[in-house]
């Protein structure tokens, strides 16, 4: 059965061009996938999407507001009125995900954020997606968290039934428990990662005939780790990443301090792909690539 796509072929929402802003955190920045001649130095999924948005309709506009490490408290406080003031017609809001690393975090007061975005925005007349947590299944350094986000999932699928938010349910896609799609923090994806992220979204908005636009690249083969091996990676990503970031809580600094959105205004993404400009896989690291 067929059903109706809130994007059209044409690349339009009601018949207008797309006027669309990225809200959130890295996921939304684009961290994991290293671009050194963009903005903040990443690409990212909502780049990706907007690039393809654009080549369906070359008026479409896009601005990102996401800042890595912000908790939805700080993305609320900075980028909900710079979206408004925008005026977009899409907006993907994801935010939360640095909260729930939190062990007190009140996932209540994290979703009840989230909703006044919601309502904001709808309306405001945004189209708006959300994205639920991912299932990280026992897999990964925050495999812990996995209780703390199937209920934050829940609890964000209410809020956005309850505002009319659509969902792309990051939680429901298994094929992400994948390492060659994780940079080498294993907490980002890279550029394979945000690559295929990018086309499930555009997939849950424009259907997958339109999807089909992202093309998804062969990923490297897969390696199988020696007990050995998988002690000397463990010990480098504690190394390199684990300490940095209890250091930062410590300290009580985040990896986003004295950052400014990659893109404040609006942006044509022609000239972000036009900027980026390369093979989009050469030289991707995974998180298996220093075993």
């Amino acid at each position: 059965m067929s059903r109706d796509y809130l994007i059209s072929p044409e690349g339009t929402i009601n018949g207008r061009p797309i006027r669309y802003v990225a809200m959130g955190d890295s996921f939304s920045e684009g961290v994991g996938d290293e671009a050194p001649n963009l903005p903040n130095e990443v690409h990212g999924w909502t780049d990706r999407l907007a690039i393809a948005l654009g080549e369906l309709n070359p008026e479409t506009r896009y601005s990102n507001l996401a800042i890595r490490g912000y908790l939805i408290e700080q993305i609320m406080e900075n980028q909900l009125q710079a979206t408004l003031d925008l005026q977009p017609n899409l907006v993907t809001l994801y935010g939360g995900g640095n909260n729930i690393l939190r062990p007190g975090v009140d996932l209540d007061a994290v979703v009840d954020q989230l909703a006044k975005g919601f309502k904001a925005l709808r309306d405001a007349g945004a189209q708006v997606f959300t994205i639920t947590g991912l299932d990280v299944r026992g897999e990964g350094p925050f495999a812990r968290t996995r209780p703390r986000t199937a209920l934050f999932n829940e609890l964000v699928r209410e809020a956005a039934e309850e505002h009319g938010v659509h969902i792309i349910d990051y939680w429901r896609m298994r094929d992400f428990i994948d390492w060659r799609l994780w940079a080498a923090d294993k907490l980002h994806m890279n550029s394979y990662g945000h690559t295929r992220f990018a086309r499930r979204a555009l997939q849950a908005m424009a259907g997958p005939e339109v999807a089909e636009r992202i093309a998804e690249p062969e990923l490297p083969p897969l390696q199988e780790l020696t007990s050995g091996q998988q002690l000397a990676e463990n010990v480098r990503w504690a190394r390199e990443f684990a300490l940095p970031w209890v250091g930062r809580r410590l300290r009580g600094t985040s990896s986003g301090d004295n950052l400014e959105p990659k893109y404040p205004e609006w942006t044509d993404p022609a000239l972000i792909a036009e900027a980026y400009a390369r093979d989009p896989f050469e030289g991707v690291k995974t998180t298996l690539d220093e075993v």
